[in-house]
């Protein structure tokens, strides 16, 4: 599944093609996605783009008239054309733009969403009850510290709940847990102050590289221009069960978490 850096890569790749450009027309192919894509996403078209945000792993293309609300699912990808191509065979959804470019919505799988709302799309029941973003000043050592009282479930399944931080999927909380040292399946509540100030800075630091880095190879995903991402090239943990630690050579262990795989170094974590 495309992860909050895959999201925001696709998001730099398409804004520059996006920005201030009217959509002359949006062409529905397959209406059969998560929910079913409503007919009022038509009103995408006939302003200029005001905005191309991301909140979570949700995009937000947003005119004067409304905002719709893009969701990749687990197989979905936005890539631009320049010319008129023959569409693939799950593109369901195709943003025609003014001077002929087009925007296409290629999903296989079909489990994302492409939705509208006239209103503040932050307010949208899928995005309100959302947490802090993680590279925001809002998500602080003290934040995630509160968080962290009186929850006996697994650090990893804390990160990974969109309620109390977005964005941290399976991949990236593995990742920011062996650079901070915090083993996968530790309770919660037993963080000190001085971990959860550590796991908070490990988080920033390993989604911010990714996003440098054009997000995580992962089978499904391609960026906007249709290449894959680079940052699976630094994975230390992740998918390398039995592998050598690259930190100190010991085996890295797999333990399936919350329903989840979970990779870290029984000697580098604690």
């Amino acid at each position: 599944m495309p992860e909050l850096p895959e999201v925001e890569t696709t998001r730099r790749g398409i804004e520059p093609w996006l920005s201030d450009r009217i959509i002359s027309d949006v062409l529905v192919h397959n209406a059969a996605l998560r929910w079913p894509v409503p007919d009022s996403v038509s009103g995408l078209a006939g302003l200029p783009l005001l905005s191309i945000a991301r909140r979570g792993k949700y995009l937000l293309l947003s005119n004067a008239r409304g905002s719709a609300i893009v969701h990749l699912g687990m197989s979905g990808s936005l890539r631009i054309c320049q010319d008129n191509s023959p569409r693939r065979k799950h593109d369901h959804v195709e943003f025609v733009l003014e001077n002929g470019h087009r925007l296409r919505f290629h999903d296989p799988r079909r489990f994302g969403c492409l939705l509208w709302t006239a209103e503040d799309p932050h307010r949208h029941p899928l995005i309100a009850a959302l947490g802090p973003e993680p590279l925001s000043e809002a998500f602080n050592a003290d934040y995630l510290f509160a968080a962290t009282r009186k929850r006996r479930i697994a650090i990893k399944n804390l990160i990974m709940d969109s309620h109390v931080v977005v964005g941290v999927g399976n991949i990236y909380a593995s990742e920011s847990l062996f650079m901070a040292g915090i083993r996968p399946g530790r309770a919660a509540q037993g963080l000190s102050r001085a971990e959860a100030a550590r796991l908070t800075q490990c988080i920033h630091e390993v989604l911010g590289k990714a996003i440098e880095q054009g997000g995580t190879t992962l089978r499904d995903f391609v960026n906007s221009d249709g290449n894959p991402g680079y940052f699976a090239q630094s994975l230390q943990v992740y998918g390398r069960q039995n592998e050598p630690c690259r930190r100190c050579q010991s085996p890295v262990k797999m333990k399936v978490i919350g329903q989840r795989a979970s990779f870290y170094c029984p000697a580098c974590q604690k």
